[in-house]
């Protein structure tokens, strides 16, 4: 796992759905360095497009959507990702919580740990159980 560098942040980490959802309202200080997103992250935000309600916040998301694309390249749900999500969920299982409601949020930690990287995120409680596998940022 990588370490924090003297500034106390990390020089790179994964950020959770959540946290790129809210980026534009979070201190860059409570961030990496180098903020990564997964391809399981644009999958959920392309979920969200598809239930846009209005034409107008189907626009807004759709747009949000293409910059993130442009601005980052994910890091891929690879064969390592799943071994490791089997691995997370039941970490989970042997802290009694139900992994199925946070599949998703899972598979994103499953990338960030089989790329030794921090996961930030604004659900902690997602996570409990899984800290032998995953170094998890509260942000």
């Amino acid at each position: 796992m990588i370490e924090p560098v003297s500034s106390g942040r990390f020089p790179a980490g994964l950020l959770d759905t959540c946290v790129l959802i809210d980026l534009e309202v979070i201190d860059d200080d409570a961030l990496p360095i180098e903020p990564r997103i997964s391809t399981v992250t644009l999958a959920e935000l392309g979920l969200g497009i598809a239930r846009a309600k209005t034409p107008e916040i189907l626009a807004l998301r759709t747009e949000r959507m293409l910059e993130l694309e442009h601005t980052f390249d994910p890091l891929a749900f690879c064969a390592a990702s799943a071994r490791r999500f089997t691995s997370l969920a039941k970490l989970v299982v042997a802290a009694g919580r139900n992994p199925k409601p946070r599949k998703a949020d899972l598979m994103i930690a499953a990338i960030a740990s089989v790329n030794d990287l921090p996961l930030y995120t604004r659900n902690p409680d997602d996570f409990k159980g899984t800290e032998n596998l995953l170094t998890m940022i509260s942000v």
